[in-house]
């Protein structure tokens, strides 16, 4: 070690006060000290500049960072050496190549590092263990150096060591965190890796004992001041916690009862009633104790096998913890992390084979002087109540609770994890008792793992927790509650929520009365406490999957009266109206719909901009109300559309982008009533004509309110503003279609709207925050609607007048050409749909001989995109395939030569690559999804044209294996084609019969599952799978994510559906006969002639 330190003092001295070292210093120093961006930039730039061209750049880095007397210095060196080092890291998280030498500086640096420098200095370390130790394991210097530095350190050493020892700890941390996880995933059962085992060996297994040690010292010290020694036994905690977290090393196993009976005697140390700010010494003790309950946790989940003769202890250390639940209030987060941590530890218990048995005994103190405490109302509810809503809504309403099992460890607050306990204590079995209620007991839920132990058994749900709770009289009319027992009563409603799982396993019946009788009631008391009703608006959403129908009148009149409650003198009721929206989003997500509509709706629009603070919460529930109740509601939308679009104009300013969340929501509700009310169009018949009356006339009602929405956000600013444009598409796209006639089309000024909203598209890159294709969906009915009226902006749009620059603006349709082309290159989830606009765009307008040039620059940007996307996934084939290469064949129908030249300028020999990729695709095409009649047309069209080319234009000059790949797939598209024409007309005559008796059977078979026992797999079975699903996903190639619901979407081919693709087939092979005998295997002609008897002539010397 010393000869390394004199080697580090030499080479540090090579690079102190040479020029080079100096400019690096004054360029990092302007980093940090210039207010000027451009500076700061250039500084950088010059950084990057010299870590290429510098000999020993990095070192002269490190002896930055480790000497002078600036510390933002040597942090700002430690920080560029940090990101330096990631920039030159691989895919893999490997680096290309790190010397020996950097590695033993690096070390020694972080070994003796300032606190604010040490931190930087260990994320770098964590780069290079991962590369050089973990990855590679070429690093065999670093474990008996990390342990000479840690022997040799102050708390460690006998002697007056000047090296501190929670430098070498927190390198060591550095160290075993990778080990944290497995390392190979396509093993079922991983290895521990050799370099775990090693620093066990070497360096843990001491440490186990120093850890005894220093606990034994900082027991007897009274007072806080011995930071390094807590830093130290933290440091070890956590190291000790890592290196268990998935392995067990076989060091460390004989040692576990000697650490875990330390880290009691840590946890034992700590003190829950503390009523001023604690000092650092204890905070960082009190980590240590959380470090150590997450330890036990990990130890009873993953290594039962060696540490199920600690559980007993385990169980009585945490039992002492979270009886202190009562003052979760009065603590700091640290603390009542710490007693959240040891309720979940005694849910992890639950969970294994012998945990009921240890814990059955002190169910009833749990749930009496630990569980219910934790939920009881106290100060620092109130407190957050008035303000933080949203805090105390995220705490203590969580939406999140969905799942009760002992193996969260999301949960973070006591609260949560004491409501977690009890779900899962409500759902254990108890001892065997003589009952006839098979129901009941067939319904609990078998422990994880345990056999099953016959329907004579009770779930403690019902013997112990439902009665312990109806000890608490619920609040009514004639019975009101005291603020204690008030707050007594929101913890029975809050364990109410927690038994969801349990009282979803109980009868219709039992769950109506319970509903009735314990929760209901809160809402007729007069003056009740806003408390309860938030608690019992979530209590009923949390059990929304589990209630009767019978039910629907009732709590939907609580929740609409909770919904409309209005702030009291002293106390806001946000939270109860956003509890009571919850509530109501809840039941409606279950199919749970109220008896009448109006009224809800009523006290949603009337609320909405009083508060904005309460608009998101409130559109979002509307949302809800509208997607659910969609036919039922679709006569009210014309009002709401008009009253809301009223209210939005006076808080939405046209200027502003992005816009609030509120303003989001709203649009983003808007488009959802457009879509629900276009939807609910009746059918058109005589019978149906009153009807169809009231529609239209709220259809026009609908498409004045959003025209004059659009206009207020895109016509009333110069720049208009590009946020949500998939909502405003949807919008928009209602719009178009309720255009009738051409004073309709001028009355909503859709030109203009059309105009601005294909500039925003054009420029438009946020993509990937979005994955809704309402934008295409608009950009069809636009196209349909220019044919039908013709507006002339579409396909051209005059020079401005004077004084404005003499550019033509993009016409509409450029603009748009301009977006689909970048949704195809650069959007995967988009591709599809985009590449069947192309369709729609070259082949739905009339490109009139004046403005042809607009079609045929629209078919080169749309094949550079295609194909240079095709080609990033050439090496492959996948379903993106067929989108792409098809997109290109509608290019090259109308404009050949010019399509050519393109592909051959995107890459030399382009277009044989792309026709050879065309004609293997065809069978990739049909494997992939059902025909679409108007692909294979395409498809053929396109194959048709491109023999003309090769046989014609080419004159025979291309390949005879081109020609026969051509050929094969055409003969093999064309028999489709007719195959697919014959099944879409039978479809039409014959309907869809079965498809009853289908459902029926499908229903069947889902009771008969419902009705089996839930299969459990093991933990071996589960490892298995999991193997098998990594070594699938690294041994098949990622291909890019694609949109799949529309792969059976028909494309618009406008003036090609006049062509009839066969008869193009039968003149093509008229003329070339010849040349398919010759090309083609006689058993493909042979296939075609039977399925197309016209082409016996032709080819019955090969028949």
């Amino acid at each position: 070690m010393k000869k390394q330190q004199e080697k580090k003092k030499k080479r540090n001295a090579m690079f102190v006060g040479d020029d080079d070292s100096v400019q690096i210093v004054r360029l990092l120093d302007q980093t940090l000290t210039s207010i000027d961006g451009v500076a700061v930039r250039q500084a950088t730039e010059a950084l990057d500049r010299l870590s290429t061209e510098l000999p020993h750049f990095p070192y002269r880095l490190l002896s930055i960072a480790s000497g002078g007397e600036n510390p933002s210095l040597k942090v700002a060196a430690a920080t560029y050496l940090k990101n330096f080092t990631r920039r030159s890291t691989g895919i893999e998280g490997t680096i290309s190549e790190v010397s020996k030498e950097f590695k033993d500086q690096l070390l020694l640096v972080s070994l003796q590092a300032d606190p604010a420098v040490l931190k930087v200095l260990l994320e770098l370390l964590h780069i290079v263990v991962v590369s050089e130790f973990v990855k590679k394991n070429t690093w065999p210097e670093l474990v008996p150096e990390l342990r000479s530095a840690i022997e040799k350190s102050s708390l460690i050493s006998s002697s007056n060591s000047s090296w501190s020892t929670v430098n070498p700890l927190m390198v060591l941390l550095t160290v075993v965190k990778p080990f944290q996880y497995f390392l190979q995933p396509k093993l079922a059962k991983e290895p521990v890796p050799q370099q775990l085992e090693s620093i066990t060996k070497e360096i843990l297994v001491p440490l186990v004992s120093v850890l005894h040690r220093l606990i034994d010292k900082a027991l007897t010290i009274h007072g806080w001041d011995e930071l390094e020694l807590e830093k130290t036994i933290h440091s070890i905690c956590k190291c000790l916690y890592f290196s268990v977290k998935s392995h067990m090393p076989s060091a460390l196993s004989p040692l576990l009862g000697s650490f875990c009976r330390d880290m009691i005697r840590i946890l034992d140390s700590l003190s829950f009633d503390w009523s001023v700010t604690p000092p650092e010494g204890y905070l960082i003790r009190s980590k240590a104790g959380k470090r150590s309950l997450l330890l036990f946790g990990t130890l009873v989940s993953r290594h039962r096998k060696y540490s199920d003769k600690l559980v007993p202890e385990i169980v009585n250390c945490s039992m002492k913890i979270v009886k202190h639940s009562s003052n979760i209030s009065k603590l700091g987060c640290l603390t009542e992390r710490i007693i959240s941590l040891a309720f979940d530890v005694i849910s992890r218990v639950m969970e294994i084979g012998p945990g009921w048995r240890l814990l059955s005994p002190h169910f009833s103190f749990l749930l009496d002087s630990a569980i219910f405490p934790a939920l009881v109302l106290n100060e620092r509810d109130i407190s957050e109540w008035e303000e933080d809503a949203d805090e105390f809504i995220r705490k203590n309403l969580p939406s999140e609770l969905e799942e009760i099992s002992g193996w969260r460890d999301d949960l973070f607050t006591a609260r949560k994890s004491a409501m977690n306990l009890l779900g899962v204590l409500a759902m254990s079995k108890g001892p065997p008792v003589s009952t006839t209620n098979k129901a009941s007991s067939a319904s609990c839920k078998r422990k994880k793992g345990e056999k099953s132990r016959g329907n004579n058994q009770r779930c403690m749900g019902d013997l112990l927790v439902l009665p312990f709770l109806s000890k608490f009289s619920v609040p009514s009319k004639s019975y009101k509650l005291d603020a204690s027992t008030s707050a007594a009563y929101f913890g029975v409603l809050m364990a109410y929520g927690s038994l969801q799982e349990f009282i979803q396993e109980q009868n219709p019946e039992y769950v109506a009365s319970f509903v009735r009788t314990r929760v209901l009631p809160i809402y007729s008391t007069p003056d009740c406490s806003p408390y309860l009703v938030a608690s019992a608006n979530w209590v009923l959403g949390e059990l929304a999957s589990c209630l009767p129908e019978e039910m629907s009148a009732d709590v939907f009149s609580s929740l609409l009266k909770a919904l409309a409650m209005p702030d009291q003198v002293e106390i806001s009721c946000y939270p109860v109206r956003f509890s009571a929206a919850g509530g109501i989003g809840s039941l409606l997500e279950n199919e749970f719909q109220p008896p009448e509509w109006l009224p809800l709706l009523q006290i949603i629009t009337g609320k909405i901009g009083n508060e904005e603070d309460e608009d998101s919460m409130l559109f979002q529930l509307l949302k809800s109300v509208v997607e659910s109740g969609s036919q039922d509601i679709a006569t009210h939308i014309p009002y709401i559309v008009s009253s809301l679009v009223s209210n939005m104009l006076k808080f939405m300013p046209p200027s502003e982008d992005p816009w609030s969340q509120a303003i989001l929501g709203g649009l983003e509700t808007l488009a959802a009533m457009a879509q629900t009310y276009e939807s609910s169009k009746p059918e058109a018949d005589e019978e149906n004509n009153q009807a169809t009356e009231i529609w239209l006339t709220g259809q026009g009602t609908i498409s004045k309110a959003l025209s004059a929405l659009l206009q207020h956000a895109w016509l009333a600013t110069d720049v208009p503003p590009t946020s949500s444009i998939d909502h405003l598409s949807t919008m928009l796209r209602f719009i178009v279609i309720a255009c009738t006639n051409c004073n309709v089309f001028v009355e909503l000024r859709l030109t203009e709207l059309l105009i601005v909203w294909a500039d925003i598209l054009a420029s438009w890159n946020g993509w990937e925050e979005s994955e809704d294709l309402s934008v295409f969906d608009c950009i069809e009915e636009v196209v349909g609607i220019n044919n039908k009226y013709g507006f002339r902006s579409f396909l051209f749009r005059d020079m401005p007048s004077p004084p404005a620059m003499p550019v033509r603006p993009r016409s509409v349709v450029e603009s748009i050409g301009s977006f689909v082309s970048k949704a195809i290159l650069e959007y995967p989830s988009a591709t599809r749909r985009a590449c069947s606009c192309v369709h729609t765009l070259l082949y739905v307008p009339n490109y009139s001989s004046d403005i042809e040039g607009v079609g045929k620059s629209l078919a080169m940007v749309f094949t550079v995109s295609a194909f240079s996307h095709f080609l990033a996934l050439r090496e492959k084939p996948c379903a993106l395939w067929r989108p792409l290469l098809l997109a290109i064949s509608s290019c090259y129908i109308s404009y050949s030569d010019i399509v050519e030249g393109v592909l051959e300028k995107v890459i030399s020999g382009g277009f044989e690559l792309w026709v050879s990729s065309l004609a293997f695709s065809y069978s990739l095409m049909c494997d992939a999804s059902p025909s679409v009649v108007s692909e294979v047309k395409l498809y053929v069209m396109t194959v048709v044209k491109v023999i003309e080319h090769l046989l014609d234009v080419r004159h025979g000059n291309a390949t005879d294996d081109l020609a026969r790949k051509c050929f094969v797939s055409l003969m093999e598209a064309s028999r489709r084609l007719k195959e697919v024409n014959e099944e879409t007309d039978d479809d039409e005559d014959d309907g869809e019969p079965g498809e009853e008796e289908t459902e029926s059977e499908e229903t069947d078979s889902n009771d008969e599952d419902s009705e089996s026992e839930e299969y459990e797999e093991t933990e071996e079975e589960f490892l298995e799978r999991y193997a098998k699903a990594a070594a699938e996903l690294e041994d098949s190639e990622v291909i890019e994510e694609a949109d799949e619901e529309d792969d059976d979407h028909e494309i618009d081919l406008g003036s090609l559906n006049e062509i009839d693709p066969q008869k193009l087939v039968l003149t093509l092979m008229e003329k070339h006969h010849e040349k398919v005998i010759k090309l083609v295997p006689s058993e493909v002609i042979s296939t075609f002639v039977n399925s197309f008897p016209v082409y016996t002539s032709l080819f019955f010397k090969c028949l």
